[in-house]
């Protein structure tokens, strides 16, 4: 995954984030399937719950369904 700086993910608008507090940023594929293998492992920890990880996976593949070419 590419890292994020600090002012990059600053400069992001919140719309760029899946869950509000600006967590799991998806505003590219690389970050999406990441916000996606990240959501699953913090679900089955118990650390997410189920109502946050279906945000994520929805807004996750709406960002990868429109990066395919």
């Amino acid at each position: 995954m590419s890292k994020l700086t600090a002012a990059e993910r600053n400069a992001l608008p919140d719309s760029a984030f899946a869950l509000p507090g600006r967590r799991y940023p998806i505003h590219d594929a690389t970050h999406a399937r990441d916000a996606l293998a990240r959501a699953s492992e913090m679900l089955h920890r118990g650390e997410l719950s189920q109502d946050e990880y279906d945000t994520i996976h929805r807004k996750a593949e709406a960002v990868l369904h429109n990066e395919r070419p």
